[in-house]
């Protein structure tokens, strides 16, 4: 049974690096480069955004008043996130190397790039970074919630359980009691 599991993650990994792939050129037919970890668009397609970009006042005056009335509610969860972010980050630095867990590098999770597109304007960059953020912010956390499970608990649950991490699939079947046993006794 663990070998049918292991395969059929290993389809799973090769069907996310084929989608990899397919989306690299998708990247590479839009003429932009990255170099030294900043996008480089050609001139024509920086223009090209540019003439595409909608001026705030428009887009404002455009707005449903709904829309407008809700920023204040999307943005106060700003708060949280921050303090998520400094309590997870503070977790992470104090415990993982007490348990040897390795640490989950951040700017792997969290991306700002957006807010560098010319055709969006100062409003839609701005909730461009906070949407890259807050899910960023939510991923990395997850990632660091994961690794600590792996670490503390790796058993899975007795129900099916909706959007597992990429970890759960190495977990212990629950009430499997052997092999929980075998993985504690088992040196790291």
């Amino acid at each position: 049974m663990r070998d049918t599991v292991s395969n059929l993650v290993e389809r799973i990994r090769d069907l996310e690096q084929e989608l990899e792939d397919e989306f690299a050129r998708r990247r590479a037919a839009l003429n932009y480069t990255i170099e030294h970890g900043r996008v480089i668009f050609e001139r024509d397609v920086r223009k090209h955004h540019r003439a595409l970009r909608h001026k705030l006042g428009s887009y404002l005056v455009h707005a449903r008043p709904l829309v407008v009335l809700s920023a204040p509610v999307i943005y106060s969860v700003i708060l949280p996130l921050v303090l998520l972010d400094v309590f997870v980050t503070l977790y992470q630095a104090i415990c993982f190397p007490i348990y040897g867990i390795e640490k989950v590098r951040r700017r792997d999770y969290i991306s700002l790039d957006r807010r560098h597109l010319a055709y969006l304007n100062g409003l839609e960059k701005l909730n461009c970074v906070y949407c890259g953020y807050g899910n960023g912010l939510l991923a990395y956390t997850r990632e660091i919630a994961a690794r600590t499970e792996r670490h503390w608990c790796p058993i899975k649950h007795a129900d099916k359980m909706q959007g597992t991490h990429r970890h759960y699939p190495e977990f212990c079947e629950y009430g499997d009691a052997d092999a929980y046993q075998n993985r504690r006794n088992s040196p790291n």
